[in-house]
């Protein structure tokens, strides 16, 4: 028996999740209420308010890219896994996102650079039903 009660070779990893359906109609601003909800459980908004702070930004720009790009109902999924915040969007376009430089006056194309300057870490994947991109966070210290 290992100290943290697992036998030898089974995992320790213990995750705790999260997962809500946003219509296009419910706004990006239930999926930010939502998820501020529940990274409030984790206690980060005393400890790591800049990560709550990103995490809610990250949120919004995954959720508006799945109502605006795939005209379709965003998948909010957030996993915890004692390291890292895993913020999941998953909507019904096979088209995954690209980054793109935007131009003076363009009013859109920032969003995935703002992901990649606020994520520890991004990816987009494609899925039989559609596409996942996800963000992961950890709590600075």
């Amino acid at each position: 028996m290992n100290v943290d009660g697992t036998s030898p070779g089974e995992s320790s990893l213990r995750a705790v999740g999260w997962a809500r359906s946003l219509p296009v109609s419910s706004g990006v601003k239930a999926a930010r209420d939502w998820t501020r909800g529940h990274v409030e459980t984790l206690g980060w908004a005393q400890s790591a308010p800049e990560t709550v702070d990103a995490v809610l930004l990250t949120v919004s720009e995954l959720v508006t890219n799945a109502h605006v790009h795939a005209r379709a109902t965003a998948q909010l999924v957030l996993t915890w896994d004692s390291e890292c915040l895993h913020v999941t969007v998953h909507d019904a376009s096979p088209e995954l996102p690209e980054q793109r430089r935007p131009t003076s006056g363009s009013t859109g194309g920032r969003g995935m650079l703002l992901v990649e300057a606020l994520a520890d870490s991004w990816g987009a994947y494609p899925c039989p039903r559609g596409k996942e991109v996800t963000a992961c966070f950890r709590p600075s210290r």
